[in-house]
């Protein structure tokens, strides 16, 4: 996860309104399932690109809702590879539409 801490803020975002993180180092295949500290489901991911080895995660759950500040559990299978779990710690900023 990069960066990892996010503090309202990555190199990846191309404007105020975009919320950007990339889950990096991952295999060909594999799923990223990620949920809260307390288990809650939050969304799921599906890689399935030989060309990168990353995807990006716009920190919004499967209903399209900016997540909570926080930290996430990350769980990445990749099917016959193996599975790895992952903490990410994010600070999400609010959306301040009186600077545009």
């Amino acid at each position: 996860m990069v960066p990892n801490p996010y503090y309202g803020f990555s190199q990846y975002e191309q404007s105020n309104l975009d919320n950007v993180v990339k889950i990096t180092n991952l295999p060909s295949r594999c799923t990223v399932t990620i949920y809260t500290t307390s288990g809650v489901y939050v969304t799921r991911l599906q890689k399935d690109d030989v060309n990168r080895n990353f995807i990006n995660w716009d920190l919004q759950n499967d209903k399209n809702v900016p997540i909570a500040s926080g930290i996430y559990i990350f769980h990445v299978k990749a099917d016959g590879i193996g599975e790895k779990v992952l903490k990410w710690f994010g600070v999400v900023r609010p959306t301040d539409l009186n600077n545009f």
